[in-house]
């Protein structure tokens, strides 16, 4: 893991301020989503692009019993 050596401190409502600078490397802009992970201790945050759960696939994706299957991958589900 990368330090930015950036500190900031939550406010009384349990929110934190992501730097500019840090959004602009990250393609981070207002209202888009990020997912919380926690591993041990440590909380990451990752921009929120959904996905086909098989392969990755971000085009043209369709929701399955609450997963993301690109058409790639179900036309292949089809065949088994």
């Amino acid at each position: 893991m990368k330090s930015t050596g950036i500190v900031r401190r939550v406010d009384e409502l349990g929110r934190i301020v992501l730097p500019i600078e840090l959004r602009r490397t990250l393609d981070i802009s207002e209202r888009d989503a990020l997912e919380i992970y926690v591993d041990g201790s440590t909380i990451i945050l990752k921009k929120y692009e959904p996905a086909c759960a098989f392969c990755g696939n971000a085009k043209d994706i369709h929701m399955y019993k609450g997963k993301n299957i690109c058409p790639d991958c179900i036309e292949e589900l089809k065949k088994l």
